[in-house]
């Protein structure tokens, strides 16, 4: 999730907005380098959702389904579900390199990127828009409220049984512990598919609205869609930010980690001194 977030970051904002409003001119407005760099961020963009789905999936097997979690909570399946995620994400971004012509061509060198004709009047390309409208980010969503949902159901009914036992039980402590572990994974569950929910929403009106008024043309800086796209395109991009923030704050490992590199140079001055 970290690593897919990351790559969100660099290739739309530090190798895409930032050169596209500062550095116009740069090598990376050329069409064949602007074709790939939108490629690559659809591809970074899907396995990103994607592999919070995935977290979604895995905390829901963890938390509801203790007989699945022995085969595939492990170390091998993690690999194995990542690897299929991303190379999933990669092939399915490659039709985007296609969809871009060069605004002008100066020199013999094609510069900037705009979608083709076709894409607008054929329905292959209309069909492609709508399946991975569908994919990234509307099934997604689906997925995440549906295993939310019943993952609440479950620590709900469970918590009542723990309570309706919990005079008759003698390792009274061990089953605290359990239902506190239960709390705490729940709370990072929703943290990060809370924030993924409220930060897409936006992009999801903006998409269907992209989907339903194709022809739309944008009349300068204060029209209502331009405020609405480039909103939901930061709120995107500020959930890449959030879920790596969320996942690591979360953990006490990383935090005592953390808290350790603050006070090592701190621990280490006396020592200098001497």
């Amino acid at each position: 999730m970290a690593v897919t977030d990351l790559l969100v970051i660099i290739t739309a904002v530090l190798l895409n907005r930032i050169p596209g409003i500062y550095f116009p001119s740069s090598f990376l407005s050329i069409t064949p380098v602007c074709s790939l760099m939108i490629s690559l961020i659809y591809a970074s963009r899907d396995c990103s959702v994607w592999l919070t789905v995935v977290f979604t999936v895995d905390r829901f097997v963890v938390i509801c389904c203790p007989r699945l979690k022995r085969k595939y909570c492990t170390e091998k399946m993690a690999i194995i579900i990542i690897g299929t995620v991303c190379t999933a994400g990669c092939l399915k971004s490659i039709p985007w390199y296609f969809l871009h012509e060069p605004i002008y061509i100066m020199n013999n060198i094609p510069w900037h990127c705009k979608m083709k004709e076709i894409f607008y009047t054929s329905p292959v390309w209309g069909a492609f828009l709508w399946i991975d409208c569908i994919v990234t980010p509307c099934l997604p969503f689906f997925l995440i409220i549906l295993l939310n949902a019943l993952t609440v159901r479950f620590i709900l009914a469970a918590n009542r049984n723990h309570r309706r036992l919990r005079a008759q039980i003698i390792r009274e402590n061990q089953n605290d512990t359990e239902l506190e572990n239960r709390r705490k994974s729940i709370i990072l569950l929703f943290a990060v598919s809370g924030s993924f929910i409220l930060l897409w929403m936006t992009y999801v009106v903006y998409y269907f609205h992209r989907l339903l008024f194709p022809h739309y043309l944008i009349n300068g800086f204060s029209d209502p869609q331009f405020i609405l796209q480039e909103s939901a395109n930061m709120l995107q991009l500020l959930s890449c930010c959030t879920n790596t923030f969320i996942y690591v704050v979360t953990q006490s490992k990383f935090r005592q980690e953390l808290k350790n590199m603050v006070e090592y140079p701190l621990n280490l001055l006396p020592k200098l001194s001497r």
